[in-house]
């Protein structure tokens, strides 16, 4: 009971289409995930250089600060001496 070399050749065939169809899915998958990844990588790259931005904006505020306490407890210091 031996199939016939046609039917197999068909059902080979049509196998055959339909592990090229799922490849092709699994490609556009694929792009779709590296084209994600690209996009993800730049946010996180802009992310970093408006961080960056921000932090050497910042360091001027505890500086101030120690100022306005060095300049407050100086003119304390002088109302209490005078």
């Amino acid at each position: 009971m031996t199939a016939d070399p046609r039917d197999v050749t068909l059902e080979l065939e049509r196998l055959r289409g339909s592990v090229e169809s799922g490849f092709a899915r699994l490609d556009g998958r694929l792009d779709l995930l590296a084209q994600r990844d690209d996009q993800t990588d730049k946010r996180l790259d802009e992310h970093d250089r408006r961080l960056d931005t921000l932090e050497r904006a910042r360091w001027p505020l505890p500086s101030l600060a120690a100022l306005v306490g060095a300049a407050g407890c100086a003119l304390s210091v002088w109302q209490l001496t005078r």
